[in-house]
């Protein structure tokens, strides 16, 4: 096998892997032979899905992680390599989103939810990506939201946050080519998370209510993360030679 060769074992690291997409994609991944590192601040969460991913004979290791901050990326990063070996797949899923109107949305929070979407992605591309160049294969995956092409009002950093992530993807892209490093970008449309749980009752009917006015509500329903999780395995599983570059999942429409 030539050192370029892509191994049959590849260690993935999904973020954000407490709840949701993450967790969803944390399962797949597992359940379809992949070594899977779980990263989020909440680890008592991450303990109880790793445990349901070595009942089922997944190999998998648990690290807190706050993307936010460098030096738990820095942490995380080498308690994974150590634990797994070299990681060959990342899945960059971190995010939260609050609603707000953009003017009377205090900057310091703005400029948080930028940090966690846009340089708390970067923070894991500086950690894994140097070393999948010099091996010259690996996968990126960026989590964004149909928001970066679709803004919808009341949620303006997050909308910012992923327009960001998206740019900084598709420079990566031409900046990757001929190394072997694959930076690909999964774009939901409405899923079913824990995303605004937490929102207040009549800030959620307030979004909601705009989000029909502007058209961006045409039908009720919502996608389960699995529909994620199994688009994230496609664009990892395809084979070298080939870059899914973008896919966007959208809930289908109620058979009329």
């Amino acid at each position: 096998m030539s050192k370029y060769d892509r191994p049959d074992r590849r260690p993935t690291v999904v973020t954000g892997a407490s709840s949701g997409i993450g967790a969803a994609t944390a399962l797949t991944l597992a359940a379809a032979g992949y070594p899977v590192a779980l990263g989020a601040r909440r680890v008592d969460r991450l303990d109880d899905l790793a445990a349901s991913i070595r009942e089922s004979g997944g190999e998998v290791v648990v690290s807190p992680l706050d993307v936010t901050d460098p030096d738990s990326v820095t942490a995380f990063a080498a308690e994974v390599v150590a634990a797994l070996g070299d990681v060959e797949t990342v899945v960059s899923n971190a995010g939260a989103v609050a609603p707000g109107t953009i003017h009377e949305v205090d900057s310091e929070r703005f400029a948080a939810e930028l940090d966690l979407t846009i340089t708390g992605a970067h923070r894991l591309v500086r950690a894994f990506v140097p070393a999948m160049v010099e091996r010259r294969r690996g996968d990126v995956v960026f989590v964004s939201s149909d928001v970066a092409v679709r803004a919808r009002p009341f949620m303006s950093a997050y909308a910012a946050g992923k327009w960001g992530l998206e740019g900084m993807a598709h420079a990566m892209q031409m900046e990757l080519e001929g190394t072997g490093v694959r930076a690909s970008i999964v774009r939901p449309g409405p899923t079913w998370s824990e995303m605004g749980t937490d929102w207040d009752v009549d800030e959620a009917a307030l979004v909601l209510t705009a989000w029909e006015r502007f058209g961006l509500a045409r039908h009720p329903h919502f996608m389960k993360p699995q529909a994620l999780a199994d688009a994230i395995r496609f664009v990892v599983d395809a084979p070298r030679g080939v870059h899914v570059n973008l896919i966007e999942v959208n809930p289908e429409a109620p058979i009329a």
